[in-house]
């Protein structure tokens, strides 16, 4: 008489194995995938997380000798081990999740350096405030903060706060801004050399490790360019769009244009809420009625013109906004100033994107980024 192999009989023996370096059985924890029996005849699929031979053979035998002893002795027993080694996760990635309590995250970029970036990001936080939101800015601009400078806070060290348990960084306020960067943890006459990994495992600190509570806004002042910070925080962070900003010179906007090109990219796919032209024209005091375009006429109006993004208004070149940069008090806080009403007028139309954005379109994924073979791939 024909033996006939009874598969639930070899799954309840197979449940007395442990592989080693695991707690579970191999059923339990999900190692064996798979029992099929014909006759006589039982195939085990089998799926290890390590290659190590030795560890393969001794679970071949294991299950093996166990059915033999457990089930029958006669039993024919084929083994099929698949290895699958899980991904390393790596410490200085930045995770992709959201924070919670912040509502909107808007990434403040620019193609190119000396455009005006963090001088915008500042007015536009404080903006924002006087228009009764909550926000918080983090200056992502690893390799040169500015903010601490722009909020009069470059003396000021983060402190530590409690939070369920948890140990968190309490940003420094100003002007009603929470603020974070790493210029409150270095000297101003100190250079921040860091490779990509040292600044991502920064952000990702001021990001997650900080009790940022409840904002309507977070502005994240990025470096100038598309390099390795822009990747870490499209990875981390769900962003709910991004700023671009440009002067309106010709070498300017080919660089917006690259930065506007990056995050429109199919693998990126960051809504490009509008460009600001910076320094778009001069006004002399003593003659208000009087437009100079020293650099160039409506480029960056032009641009978004081109790439089909919306032009969100121009900031023109006062001495003021220089100064107030310098002495740590943003220039829209000015009451009754011209760029108190430019900047307004920017930001009501930056709100009014945002608006549309989160009723038009689904939210933003963070980008998972692995690495393949030598080269970084990039996807949702």
């Amino acid at each position: 008489m024909n033996m006939k192999l009874d598969r639930k009989e070899i799954l309840k023996a197979l449940e007395t194995i442990t592989i080693a370096g695991e707690g579970k059985n191999m059923v339990e924890s999900g190692a064996i995938t798979n029992v099929v029996t014909f006759g006589d005849e039982a195939i085990v699929d089998l799926v290890l997380t390590t290659p190590a031979m030795h560890i393969k053979k001794r679970a071949e035998d294991d299950i093996r000798k166990t059915i033999h002893d457990l089930v029958s002795s006669e039993a024919k027993v084929k083994v099929n081990i698949k290895v699958e080694v899980p991904t390393k996760e790596n410490p200085n990635q930045i995770k992709g999740k959201a924070i919670p309590g912040i509502k909107n995250i808007i990434a403040v970029a620019s193609g190119k350096g000396g455009v005006g970036k963090s001088t915008v990001t500042a007015n536009l936080a404080v903006t924002l405030a006087k228009m009764g939101f909550s926000v918080g800015v983090l200056d992502a601009d690893i390799y040169g903060p500015s903010m601490p400078i722009m909020f009069d806070v470059e003396n000021e060290k983060p402190l530590s706060t409690t939070v369920d348990g948890k140990s968190k960084m309490k940003p420094i306020e100003s002007y009603g801004i929470k603020i974070l960067s790493i210029g409150f943890f270095t000297s101003p006459s100190q250079a921040v050399i860091w490779r990509g990994p040292m600044a991502s495992k920064a952000l990702n600190q001021m990001i997650f490790d900080a009790d940022w509570g409840e904002l309507d806004f977070m502005l994240l002042d990025l470096p100038p360019g598309t390099g390795d910070i822009h990747l870490s925080i499209v990875q981390s962070l769900p962003i709910t769009g991004v700023v671009v900003v440009s002067t309106p010179q010709a070498v300017a906007l080919a660089d917006a244009k690259k930065g506007v090109s990056m995050f429109m990219s199919e693998s990126i796919n960051v809504p490009v809420l509008g460009i600001i032209e910076n320094m778009a024209y001069f006004t002399p005091e003593e003659l208000p009625n009087n437009k100079y375009y020293i650099f160039g006429k409506e480029g960056a109006k032009n641009l978004s013109e081109d790439l089909q993004v919306p032009f969100l208004g121009e900031v023109p070149i006062v001495q003021s906004i220089r100064e107030a940069g310098d002495y740590g008090r943003p220039a829209a806080m000015q009451t009754g100033s011209i760029i108190e009403t430019v900047f307004e007028e920017i930001t009501k139309e930056v709100v009014s994107q945002v608006v549309s954005r989160n009723e038009n379109l689904p939210p933003t994924e963070a980008v998972k980024i692995t690495t393949m073979a030598g080269c970084s791939a990039v996807k949702k």
